[in-house]
């Protein structure tokens, strides 16, 4: 699996564990995104602030993909600082180096976090769906019930747009650290293919 799926993935599944015992009150939303408006979604938002936490302040793995569970590479990683460590030992780098990482970084997380949005809108959408659904049982509308389901299901279509439109940023910062730093070059996997299935999908 490539770096950003992986990344993706890991931001739409960090808060599972937590989903069955979280009692925090949710962090506050961001902007341009609608707080979640069910207990699931207040939970997974809630855990997913914890993971956002955790990506600014700890290492990032840009390791390449795993044959059978094994690393295809040793582990490489970019520090908070913006070093780059593989096998856990710093690569020298000058500052130039140092700020090219440091972008690439800011860019993982950026697609980190639009998919987390997409997590917890779909947390949400999950738990308003079985809500719609009885309502209609109940109200005898269904396709009421399907209208106001399609509508919320337009937001997470828009925050899956933001998520695509995020990534030809991460593959410039990834080929201008791989021409920079030449032992980042054989971690920078990500191609155009990467962008052309996002936005088919």
């Amino acid at each position: 699996m490539k770096p950003v799926n992986r990344l993706i993935c890991i931001a739409l599944l960090a808060s599972l564990p937590l989903l069955g015992a979280c009692s925090r009150p949710p962090a506050a939303p961001d902007a341009g995104t609608a707080a979640p408006t069910t207990e699931l979604g207040k939970k997974v938002r809630a855990a997913t602030e914890e993971a956002r936490k955790k990506m600014a302040t700890e290492n990032i793995d840009v390791s390449s993909s795993f044959t059978n569970g094994v690393r295809d590479l040793p582990k490489a990683e970019i520090t908070p600082q913006g070093d780059l460590l593989i096998s856990s030992q710093p690569i020298s780098i000058d500052d130039k180096q140092r700020s090219l990482l440091l972008t690439h970084r800011a860019n993982l997380i950026a697609v980190a976090e639009a998919g987390m949005a997409i997590g917890v809108q779909g947390a949400d959408l999950g738990m308003k769906a079985a809500g719609e659904a009885l309502k209609g049982i109940f109200s005898g509308n269904p396709g009421q019930v399907e209208e106001n389901i399609k509508a919320e299901a337009e937001k997470i279509k828009l925050e899956a747009a933001k998520l695509c439109a995020r990534l030809p940023a991460l593959r410039d910062s990834q080929d201008a650290a791989a021409a920079a730093i030449p032992e980042f070059k054989p971690y920078a996997t990500m191609d155009q293919s990467d962008i052309d299935n996002c936005q088919v999908n």
